[in-house]
């Protein structure tokens, strides 16, 4: 289990917002992107498929990423990696910007995805910087900082962006996100210190599949892991389908779905700022974990009721919260319990195991609105966020009793 990082490898009390800050320079580059994808994409007259295709390009590429670069992290070091996998992004992006068809697009955006599939190396460099019962607090903080990004960042994509030119028109915002991207890569570069030494030891770190077996068998990991897949899965249908849902239901269109994501955003980013840590020092990981659960479970099910307006809004926006409340400390459990020398590699496949929900969430949501209600997506939602509440809770008795055992053998 990993308690702390070693004296002489701890970073300086300001390690951990520093990289945070820098952290939200690519998240807003990501945003200023990802909501012009569709019209980008349309510019090159690209069927409907080819425009989801690109969209699940980018989760398909994290999902091979997150382990991969974890892995390297925990052997070669943090820093190396952040520096690279940003620049990659920046690269990506940059090229994004000539891409001469849609099919380009989609390898460019594929490599982009393997790139981005750094946020266990950022969980990993935040988990060494950071004692264990502060975990949640600065992951919730990370969080924050990422939905700040997806605030800010489409409002500067649609300033910049000039769809009536054709693919060109879409070059100044993707040329802004590179520069964000490399700015980033530089000041992580002069600013960041290292978080751990580099492992010269011939400590064995399994493959992905190996690790994966190992981590599915463990009982506190093995359930997180469950509980990142299905939450995830739920959610992110929700999200895909939202405006779909809308319109058919409410008559809404982009402005109004806008708006009602607008609320997501800032309700998701106060609440990771100032109450997901203190909630969780206070009544643990576990319960908090649950009780985001059970919030998100209600909020999902009572959708389909919902007349519109104001309703719909208020019932996304406390799902968003209870999300809020939860995810951050799946991250924080699952660093506290993993071995030191192995914290990158388990956070990157819980972050896998998040990248195949962005995939197959969306789908069957899909299929779902399409071919049996257009409350289906709410509907399966609410069914497989349930079991999540007794992962939740059953996690963190575990590593309840788990820190309790280690107390009592270091009291011995």
């Amino acid at each position: 289990m990993s308690d702390s990082t070693p004296p002489e490898a701890a970073p300086p009390r300001w390690a951990a917002p520093s990289l945070i800050a820098l952290i939200f320079l690519n998240q807003l580059g990501f945003g200023i992107v990802v909501p012009l994808l569709p019209f980008y994409a349309k510019s090159f007259n690209a069927p409907a498929w080819l425009v989801a295709l690109i969209f699940s390009a980018f989760s398909i590429g994290t999902f091979f990423g997150e382990p991969f670069w974890g892995r390297l992290s925990d052997k070669y070091g943090r820093k190396p990696l952040l520096i690279s996998t940003i620049c990659g992004n920046c690269l990506c992006y940059f090229a994004l910007a000539f891409a001469p068809s849609a099919a380009a697009a989609f390898f460019i955006r594929l490599l982009g995805g393997l790139s981005s599939g750094n946020g266990s190396v950022v969980q990993g460099y935040l988990a060494d910087v950071t004692p264990p019962e502060k975990r949640t607090r600065v992951m919730s903080w990370m969080s924050a900082s990422w939905n700040v990004g997806l605030i800010v960042g489409p409002t500067l994509g649609g300033i910049f962006a000039k769809p009536s030119l054709g693919p060109i028109g879409f070059q100044l915002p993707l040329f802004a996100a590179s520069g964000l991207f490399a700015t980033s890569a530089v000041c992580i570069a002069l600013f960041i210190r290292e978080s751990r030494q580099r492992d010269q030891t011939n400590t064995h770190r399994p493959n992905r599949w190996a690790a994966f077996g190992e981590a599915v068998r463990n009982p506190i990991i093995g359930r997180l892991f469950l509980l990142t897949f299905m939450v995830g899965f739920a959610f992110t249908g929700i999200e895909s389908i939202f405006g779909l849902w809308t319109q058919a239901k409410f008559g809404w269109g982009p402005r109004d779905v806008g708006v009602a994501f607008a609320f997501v955003g800032v309700a998701s980013a106060i609440t990771q700022m100032t109450l997901t840590g203190p909630l969780s020092e206070r009544f643990g990981q576990g319960t908090m974990l649950a009780i985001g659960m059970a919030i998100t479970m209600v909020c999902i099910g009572l959708q389909p009721l919902s007349p519109g307006g104001a309703y719909t809004i208020a019932l996304m926006t406390a799902s968003a919260i209870g999300q809020s409340v939860a995810w951050p400390n799946v991250s924080a459990m699952i660093s506290q319990t993993a071995e030191s020398h192995r914290q990158g590699q388990i956070l990157g496949l819980n972050n896998a195991m998040g990248a195949a929900a962005r995939v197959g969430g969306p789908f069957c949501a899909g299929l779902s609105f399409s071919g049996l209600t257009i409350d289906g997506p709410y509907i399966q939602g609410a069914l497989v966020v349930a079991p999540a509440i007794w992962l939740a809770l059953s996690a963190g008795r575990r590593v309840t009793e788990t820190r309790a055992h280690a107390e009592a053998v270091a009291a011995e």
